[in-house]
């Protein structure tokens, strides 16, 4: 599963608060038990990096599908998913960024 959420830039430091609190999911019970954010791996990006919304950050997730419904409790009333154009295009730059940084390390160390 990848997926992209996106929430106001005025909610940016909600979102990484979220993003960083119970980093080993020990606070969480039921079926989102030792679920976190820091234990999937996310990306924060601002619009602007992106070439998007200034006004906007964005949080990508790639993970297993389960834990999207994690995801979408969480942000609740902070973030919401990406439209499916606005995620193809943003995953699109996310995985074109990555691709220049392994070619670059790749370059490097050779």
């Amino acid at each position: 599963m990848k997926c992209v959420f996106e929430a106001e830039i005025s909610k940016k430091a909600e979102v990484i608060s979220l993003l960083e609190a119970d980093p080993y999911g020990k606070e969480e019970q039921g079926e989102f038990a030792g679920r976190s954010f820091s234990r999937n791996g996310y990306k924060f990006k601002e619009g602007l990096m992106l070439g998007e919304d200034k006004e906007k950050v964005f949080v990508y997730l790639k993970g297993p599908d389960d834990f999207l419904p994690f995801a979408t409790k969480k942000f609740e009333g902070i973030a919401k998913r990406c439209s499916p154009e606005d995620e193809a295009r943003i995953l699109k730059k996310i995985d074109d960024e990555e691709q220049g940084a392994e070619m670059g390390v790749g370059a490097i160390f050779g």
